[in-house]
């Protein structure tokens, strides 16, 4: 049996992020806030970004997929800034129709990526990636963690 193709495990995530952000938004909505919930899903979604912009972009930049990665990026960054948002919400014990608007805001966020990354940069990922990388990253989603402190490349502190 062949392993499962990396997109197809890239997709899964994003259905297991979805799914944990409704569920949440669902918490809120009857009064219970987890935090750690929360922080469990977002760090995963992090993750994910981690391994699409610093492993998967890469060479489909040099493949030509110029374009793409770069509105891909800068969503990347969007989502980031959103995620910090509804943190800080959850943290401050924000008024709860407005952590649920929010929660709601970031799942429209991620099904307008999606619907993009899934049908135009995941078939190129399969396409173009070694089958050791993709293997590779395969693994590094069941086990990995991304760096302490990393941020996505659209979020991070301009350095002058």
């Amino acid at each position: 049996m062949s392993p499962e193709p990396l997109s197809a495990a890239l997709e899964r995530e994003h259905k297991i992020i979805d799914a944990d952000i409704e569920r949440f938004a669902a918490d809120v909505s009857s009064g219970t806030i987890d935090s750690q919930g929360l922080h469990t899903t977002f760090n995963l979604l992090r993750r994910h970004i981690y391994v699409e912009e610093e492993f998967l972009f890469p060479p489909l930049r040099e493949a030509g997929m110029i374009m793409p990665i770069l509105v891909m990026n800068r969503e990347h960054g969007e989502i980031w800034n959103l995620l910090d948002a509804i943190e800080e919400q959850a943290i401050s014990n924000a008024e709860p129709s407005g952590i649920v608007e929010s929660c709601q805001s970031l799942l429209e966020l991620l099904d307008r990526h999606n619907a993009k990354e899934e049908p135009i940069v995941y078939p190129e990922v399969d396409a173009t990636l070694s089958a050791t990388l993709a293997e590779e990253l395969s693994k590094f989603l069941n086990i990995g963690a991304m760096p302490e402190n990393w941020v996505c490349e659209v979020a991070r502190p301009i350095r002058h």
